[in-house]
């Protein structure tokens, strides 16, 4: 590793099954057994708990998928409201130590706490202390993991879950990232990790064996992110004012639309809402984008960017039913989306992106 480098002290707490944790310790009687938050019969698993996790349910697979591996699960509507309340009960915690905290999601953040408002040494210790705080003020478990870099803090929160930590230090780095699959790189996706495989780099010290130059030969740019982060070397810092680089709306249909009418109506209410949104914050954007999923899972997108701002919820409207007519296919839907992006926040400051699942179609599953 290079220690010229300034050591930094990291720590990345993730919530352990958060939107399932939230349900059992809210419902006693679902304390113990295999859940998954999500409509039972059409949709994807927002969320599963360990207990499902052991039949391979997984986040953002297909309820119906996840009924076959687990013919027992018990399907629970998710209550987002809850989720952000208890969110920012974390966050205060979070708070208490450091400023210097950027969230990922409403259950995981980076916290830099090389200098910190108690004036601890050991971020091992800080990181105990907010898992018990955390506990103690929700009755929810978070893993933790500490190092020097946002990378090695990430991988090493997963370690020991649940409801444990794992602490790599600045002397173990090398001989750590040496043996981590290279799967578990940050940056290193299916396809990329295949490819490595093909190529006989199984592990970072089959990775580190590359030269820099051969790495971007065969990686393109995210070469020479490889050969550093195989070094420890990973410079991105903790930034607690994240900007907002695009403003969603997305509406998933309790039934698969396909009528013209239909789909304009929703286009046209979802183009009011992200106006209300963008309104609300004060942001403008330049350039809209749709998003289709049909009933099949398959997705398109398309987008359209204009030279001046949008601003008003008919243009979202009508460029909306524009993109709609480019789509390739004449398919049941079953989601709609609109985004704005290209956003004049040149200062920092943070927008909501938000799911909007409409709690009444839960209420019907």
């Amino acid at each position: 590793m290079d220690f010229s480098l300034p050591l930094r002290k990291i720590i990345h707490v993730d919530m352990d099954a958060f939107y399932a944790s939230v349900e059992q310790h809210d419902n006693p009687t679902l304390k113990g057994k295999a859940i998954a938050v999500g409509g039972e019969h059409r949709g994807v698993v927002a969320a599963a708990s360990y207990e499902a996790r052991k039949y391979g349910v997984r986040s953002a697979m297909p309820s119906k998928t996840a009924k076959e591996k687990c013919p027992h699960l018990i399907f629970v509507p998710p209550r987002f409201s809850r989720y952000k309340e208890i969110s920012k009960k974390i966050r205060e915690i979070f708070h208490e130590y450091t400023d210097l905290v950027e969230p990922l999601s409403l259950d995981e953040a980076y916290l830099d706490v090389t200098e910190n408002k108690k004036g601890m040494e050991s971020a091992n210790l800080i990181a105990r202390e907010i898992r018990q705080k955390i506990f103690e003020q929700t009755g929810l478990t978070a893993s933790a993991g500490i190092s020097v870099n946002k990378f090695l803090a990430k991988v090493a929160s997963d370690i020991n879950k649940p409801n444990g930590q794992k602490t790599i230090h600045p002397d173990k780095v090398e001989s750590f990232l040496e043996e981590l699959p290279v799967e578990k790189f940050y940056g290193v996706g299916k396809v990329t990790a295949n490819k490595m495989f093909s190529l006989g780099i199984y592990k970072g010290k089959d990775l580190k064996k590359r030269s820099l130059e051969d790495l971007i030969k065969l990686f393109g740019k995210s070469g020479n992110h490889y050969y550093n982060v195989v070094r420890g070397i990973h410079t991105s810092e903790v930034k607690p004012h994240r900007i907002q680089k695009s403003v969603a709306v997305e509406r998933t249909f309790f039934e698969d639309l396909f009528d013209e009418q239909q789909i304009n109506e929703k286009l046209e209410s979802l183009g009011e809402e992200l106006h209300q949104r963008l309104q609300k914050n004060n942001i403008l954007g330049r350039t809209l984008t749709l998003k289709i999923k049909y009933k099949d899972f398959s997705l398109f997108t398309r987008s359209i960017t204009r030279e001046d701002y949008f601003t008003s919820p008919e243009q979202y409207f009508n460029t909306g039913k524009k993109l709609w007519e480019l789509r390739p296919f004449d398919k049941a839907v079953r989601l709609l989306g609109l985004s704005l992006s290209h956003l004049n926040t040149e200062e920092k400051k943070q927008v909501s992106v938000q799911l909007k699942i409409p709690f009444e179609e839960f209420e019907n599953l």
